[in-house]
């Protein structure tokens, strides 16, 4: 895993982590980090319960995987998501 991450990297990528809208696929693309890298990332920084309780929400989810998302959706997150005030 890079050492290079900044505190607010691990923020946002566990941020990402949790949104059901964002995959592994633009967590990598985003901070080079591949899904396996991501899991011992969330493993390594969430109480054991988050942690479990984050797996069992996030495997096998469609959203979750780019080649399991429906043909043409290409957002990572929802337009709603980042509303300007």
């Amino acid at each position: 895993m890079s050492d290079d991450l900044t505190l607010e990297d691990v923020s946002r990528i566990i941020e990402m982590a949790w949104e059901d809208r964002t995959p592994f696929e633009a967590i990598e693309s985003t901070y080079g980090l591949p899904e396996k890298h991501v899991i011992n990332l969330m493993r390594r920084e969430l109480k054991p319960g988050s942690f479990r309780l984050w797996r069992k929400r996030v495997t096998g989810r469609r959203t979750k995987h780019a080649q399991l998302r429906p043909e043409g959706v290409m957002r990572a997150y929802c337009p709603t998501q980042y509303k300007q005030r």
